[in-house]
């Protein structure tokens, strides 16, 4: 009975270990695309949270696995690049990629929408999402970068893409562009972190179809299949 108790838990944790290292393929673009073996990034971690458990239920937090080491890789790189600084996520796309609605990308598994880091009274916070204010994305800052009592906090910010693109760099990824506020960016070079960012992001100077105040959308490049 032992032997066989044994051998089934030694298949268990194959199957398990075969499970966790199953890479994930995309198909298509962003707009028009698919995703196989997606992974959903956790709930929550050390410095950072999702911007909705319900979403997560729902499925509206999956991506591709090369993605999910990248953002989960800098997360950790910032717990000692940002000591004492909060982060949060927000959404990412489908278990099977497809139309994720009401966003006109986020088909492929390799995009993702950060939450904009804030200070409130100084102290780095998360920014309120719920269901009132359409999950933090019904926010607008003003020019001042100010929304309530909530600042944005550029240092933060400018740090993540940073970690971001380092983190995709170690993946052998890397990052297509960063849609954030145009003219928000200009105070992402008065940080540290300007040089970097002026080499080696790519920040788009469009206006999107929504602001991309309270949040900046990361796509990531990964070579995907033809649909």
């Amino acid at each position: 009975m032992k032997t066989i108790f044994a051998a089934s838990l030694l298949i268990i944790c194959s199957l398990t270990i075969q499970a966790d290292v199953t890479e994930s393929t995309c198909y298509g673009s962003a707009k028009q695309g698919r995703l196989e073996n997606a992974v959903k990034l956790p709930d929550e971690g050390n410095n950072y949270t999702s911007y909705s458990t319900l979403a997560g239920i729902l499925g509206r937090t999956y991506v591709h696995s090369k993605v999910y080491d990248v953002v989960i890789s800098a997360y950790k790189m910032l717990e000692t690049e940002q000591t004492n600084k909060v982060f949060k996520y927000a959404e990412t796309g489908f278990k099977l990629g497809g139309e994720f609605k009401p966003h006109k990308t986020h088909q492929n598994g390799l995009s993702v929408d950060f939450m904009t880091p804030v200070l409130k009274n100084g102290k780095s916070v998360h920014l309120s999402t719920h269901a009132f204010n359409k999950f933090g994305y019904s926010i607008e800052f003003n020019q001042r970068g100010r929304y309530k009592d909530y600042r944005i906090d550029y240092d933060a910010l400018a740090a993540h893409l940073v970690t971001l693109h380092q983190s995709a760099q170690k993946q052998g990824i890397g990052i297509w562009r960063v849609i954030f506020a145009p003219e928000l960016q200009p105070n992402l070079y008065h940080t540290q972190y300007a040089d970097y960012i002026r080499k080696n992001i790519k920040l788009s100077k469009k206006r999107s179809w929504v602001r991309h105040d309270e949040h900046y959308h990361v796509d990531f490049s990964v070579k995907c299949k033809p649909e």
